[in-house]
C-alpha cells in the first residue's frame, strides 16, 4: 500500500476526508475536531505520480485500514470530490455515505486545465513564488468570512505542495468524466456548494449531479468561496448531523406499506 500518512482521531462510525488539489489533507484542520465528536476521522495525503485509478485504490486501502467494518462516509473537496465520485463507482461496497464539496463530474472548460498546466510547467519561476500567486488570488478563492490569519495559515500549508503534484492532478482531470455514470451511485449523497465559488460553478454542478443520483441532497453554502473549509462559520460536523437528522425524519414519516391481504 502507498504510504498515505494517515492521521486518525475520534471514535464512532468511520469517516475519511479526501484532499483537494493541494493533496496534503492539511486543509481540513478546522473541521476535524467537530467531525471527531461523532466519528472516527481519517485524513491522508494523495500520492503525486498517480492515475485516477491509483488514487481510487489508495482511498480503498485507507478505508480498509481505518474502518473496522470496512465501510466509511467519504467527504471529498474539489479535486478530492472527483476522487470520491470515482471511488463511489468503483467500490460501492466500501461506501457508507458520500459528501461532495465544490466539485464536478467533469471539469469545464478544459482549456483552463491546459492553460494552468502550461503555466506551471513552462514558466521558470521558483516554485516558492506560488505563495505570492495564491496571496493575490485569495479574494476570489476564499470565503468572505475567512480571517486573514487563516489565509496566512493556508499559504503556509499549501506551500508544501510540489509543482509535480499539481501537474499530475491537473493531467488527471483532463480525462476525468463521470457524467454518464452518476445514476450508478446509490449511496446516500450530499452535495455542498458555495454560492460565491469563482473557480467552479459549484451550485450548478451540484444540482446537475444531484438530479442524476437517486435521493441525493443539495445544500448551498451562502457567502462562501471555493476554499471554504477554513472559514469560521462553516462546520462540517454540524452539517453532517443535520443531514443525518433530516434523513431519519424522512424515514420516520415515510408511509408504511400495508401487509394485510386484499379483500
Amino acid at each position: 500500500m502507498y504510504d498515505a500518512c494517515i492521521r486518525m482521531t475520534g471514535a464512532g462510525p468511520s469517516l475519511v476526508l479526501v484532499p483537494g488539489l493541494d493533496g496534503t489533507g492539511k486543509l481540513f484542520y478546522r473541521q476535524v475536531r467537530s467531525l471527531a465528536r461523532r466519528h472516527r476521522v481519517a485524513t491522508y495525503t494523495l500520492r503525486e505520480a498517480a492515475t485516477m485509478e491509483d488514487l481510487v485504490a489508495d482511498l480503498a486501502d485507507v478505508i480498509r485500514t481505518v474502518a473496522p467494518d470496512r465501510r466509511a462516509t467519504v467527504i471529498g473537496e474539489s479535486f478530492g470530490g472527483a476522487v470520491a465520485l470515482s471511488f463511489a463507482l468503483a467500490h460501492p461496497e466500501l461506501l457508507e455515505r458520500l459528501v461532495i464539496l465544490n466539485s464536478f463530474p467533469r471539469f469545464r472548460p478544459q482549456y483552463r486545465l491546459r492553460l494552468a498546466a502550461w503555466v506551471l510547467a513552462a514558466i521558470p519561476f521558483p516554485w516558492q513564488a506560488m505563495t505570492a500567486v495564491r496571496r493575490l488570488t485569495a479574494s476570489r478563492l476564499h470565503s468572505r468570512y475567512t480571517h486573514a490569519r487563516e489565509i496566512r495559515r493556508f499559504l503556509v500549508l499549501t506551500a508544501r505542495t510540489t509543482r509535480s503534484g499539481y501537474l499530475e492532478r491537473l493531467r488527471i482531470l483532463r480525462d476525468y468524466d463521470v457524467r454518464n455514470r452518476l445514476p450508478e451511485i446509490h449511496a446516500p449523497t450530499l452535495f455542498l456548494a458555495s454560492d460565491r465559488d469563482h473557480l467552479v460553478p459549484a451550485v450548478a454542478q451540484a444540482r446537475y449531479m444531484a438530479a442524476r443520483i437517486p435521493g441525493a441532497t443539495v445544500r448551498i453554502l451562502e457567502g462562501h468561496g471555493h476554499i471554504c473549509l477554513i472559514a469560521p462559520n462553516l462546520d462540517l460536523g454540524q452539517i453532517l448531523q443535520e443531514w443525518t437528522d433530516q434523513a431519519s425524519k424522512r424515514r420516520k414519516n415515510a408511509p408504511v406499506a400495508s401487509s394485510a391481504p386484499r379483500q
